[in-house]
């Protein structure tokens, strides 16, 4: 995953040597947002509890750099877990969540513990060390299925989901703490992260993940629906960057929702179409099931407020993002 030069200068400048602490750190969106900053020069613990993810990829970065990459053993429900990992920490990342719409209707009041519990136990660790800004990874899933397209931040949130329901309340309890304790902070609602890393082996895989992983196997992807509903893809390099500069700009931030995304929608359909040819299968057609509860119909984002608050813009393309993800994938179920 690489960032412009242009944007890594001015992000150094603003990470060298500091002190950071990235929630769910060993995951897929976290993982990443670690390998940045670790090139950025700042000092990062990471907290997480592994129960969706191993430690696999960050183990490599702690064996290469063990002064600046620390990891804590433990979920944002232990107060103790959480006081060690924000040690020294002026800048946190809250990306630890248990995620999936799905899984979240099987499962909602873990959902609720650790995805709006869990937010408020963050934000106290993060005011106790008196942390600069706490930038939160949210959800477009808080959008719910209004048909208006784009979304827009100044929309009424409509959830539709546990899942959904949790990110919104976490997002309103940020937005309290900034008002209550004045703790700089931000809810970045990604739409649609895919990329290299992310899990493919549950039966809560995300779209992109899922599609690859059948069809390099020669095997149908499963569409839910009819396949017309469309999405904001968005790749990891994108939403690294736009985590990134929410960390590091002097623009106040007060608890406000920012979009990330890319403004631009691609149906489910024409995503499996187009994975099937770069995955050198084109003749596999897509299985349907029913549509799954808590899904949204249409997701698109506007991203002129993430543009004007945090000087962001997407650095990857849908088609490139797709085939560094297909080659990844082919790589590494190639064992190499």
């Amino acid at each position: 995953m690489k960032l412009p030069a242009d944007k890594v200068a001015k992000l150094r400048s603003f990470y060298e040597g500091r002190g950071v602490c990235v929630t769910g750190g060993a995951g897929f969106i976290g993982g990443h947002l670690v390998d940045s900053l670790l090139s950025l020069g700042a000092s990062i613990r990471v907290i997480d509890d592994l129960s969706n993810s191993n430690l696999e990829h960050l183990a490599g970065l702690i064996e290469l750099e063990p002064e600046r990459v620390r990891f804590v053993h433990g979920s944002v429900l232990d107060d103790e877990a959480l006081a060690e990992a924000f040690e020294g920490c002026k800048t946190a990342f809250h990306l630890a969540a248990l995620g999936s719409v799905p899984r979240s209707i099987q499962e909602p009041q873990r959902t609720w513990s650790v995805n709006a519990t869990g937010t408020l136990r963050v934000l106290e660790a993060a005011r106790v060390v008196k942390a600069d800004r706490v930038v939160f990874a949210s959800s477009s899933a808080v959008y719910g299925d209004q048909p208006e397209l784009p979304k827009v931040e100044t929309q009424a949130p409509s959830p539709m989901s546990p899942y959904a329901a949790s990110k919104l309340a976490a997002e309103h309890l940020l937005s309290v703490w900034a008002r209550c304790y004045g703790l700089s902070g931000v809810s970045l609602r990604y739409f649609n992260v895919f990329g290299p890393r992310q899990p493919a082996d549950s039966a809560y895989a995300a779209v992109v993940a899922a599609f690859v992983k059948a069809l390099l196997a020669g095997e149908q992807p499963v569409v839910y629906g009819d396949g017309q509903q469309t999405r904001d893809l968005t790749y990891v390099s994108n939403a690294v960057l736009a985590t990134l500069l929410a960390g590091a700009t002097p623009t106040r931030l007060a608890g406000q929702a920012v979009n990330i995304g890319t403004g631009r929608r691609v149906s489910i359909l024409e995503l499996a179409t187009g994975l099937a040819q770069q995955c050198g299968v084109p003749h596999v057609q897509p299985s349907f099931q029913p549509d799954r509860a808590g899904d949204v119909k249409h997701s698109q984002a506007d991203i002129a407020l993430a543009k004007q608050l945090l000087g962001y813009e997407p650095v990857a393309t849908l088609e490139d993002g797709l085939s560094d993800t297909v080659e990844w994938f082919r790589r590494s179920l190639a064992g190499t």
